[in-house]
């Protein structure tokens, strides 16, 4: 597996992980993961991390969060178990500071905001998540960066889109997704938030995800010192916004 590796020392590794590849081993993943990738880059106490050991930074390979298969973009992966509940507190205590682009369908206004709205499971598809009361308090601010037309086949009218910048202030799973779907613009691409008709016809033109992390700050788990990293939009993701139109209003 050919993943990038952004920064590396004694304590923690940080990678930019490609769209299309999983995090975390299951049952349902048959092809290698970045668990896999993880537990052949470094040893613990000289024994690899196939050895079974107890606690969530053995189980977990050392990977602090994750991020959806097709999401694309920084991850972080603890080399020792001081490190990985340093960082997990940092996440826990809203310390560290993550940044996504994302291309949405419409115009987006007001052009900067935050959607603050409860995320769940849903209950009649366990796959899924929502807006549900009795969800788990989520927050995403966001920024608009540009305005596009995109012209359809078959369609008179082009399509408005908006790329955007969101700043996910807590960590639910497919939270950012699940806020746009619920502003009433999804992220281009989707296959589970999109709507079946437009993501449909968003994969013929682009088979992933247009979301990607692009952005992360947090404090180094041994000397506190700010660590600042960054990751540029994918060639398949520059490359289809460089073919849109702009906006000029």
């Amino acid at each position: 597996m050919d993943i990038k590796i952004i920064y590396e020392d004694d304590d923690l590794l940080v990678i930019d992980k490609p769209s299309g590849v999983t995090v975390n081993k299951s049952e349902s993943a048959k092809e290698e993961t970045v668990q896999d990738w993880a537990e052949k880059q470094f040893t613990i106490d000289h024994l690899p991390f196939t050895i079974d050991r107890e606690g969530d930074f053995y189980q977990r390979s050392g990977i602090v969060h994750r991020l959806d298969k097709e999401t694309s973009g920084i991850l972080l992966i603890a080399k020792n178990p001081a490190s990985f509940l340093n960082l997990q507190s940092q996440f826990a205590e809203r310390k560290v500071h993550k940044t996504y682009i994302a291309l949405v369908h419409g115009k987006v206004v007001p052009e900067n905001g935050e959607i603050n709205v409860p995320v769940g499971r849903l209950s009649f598809n366990r796959k899924r998540f929502g807006i549900v009361a009795g969800g788990r308090d989520s927050v995403t601010s966001y920024r608009a960066i540009s305005n596009f037309k995109f012209q359809i086949s078959n369609s008179k009218k082009p399509e408005e889109l908006t790329l955007l910048e969101l700043y996910p202030k807590t960590g639910r799973t497919h939270q950012i997704r699940v806020h746009l779907k619920y502003f009433n613009h999804p992220v281009f691409s989707d296959p589970l938030y999109g709507g079946r008709k437009v993501s449909r016809k968003d994969r013929q033109i682009l088979p992933r995800l247009f979301l990607h992390a692009s952005e992360i700050s947090f404090l180094h788990p041994k000397d506190g010192r700010e660590i600042f990293l960054q990751s540029k939009l994918p060639k398949g993701l520059e490359e289809f916004t460089k073919s849109l139109s702009p906006t000029i209003d």
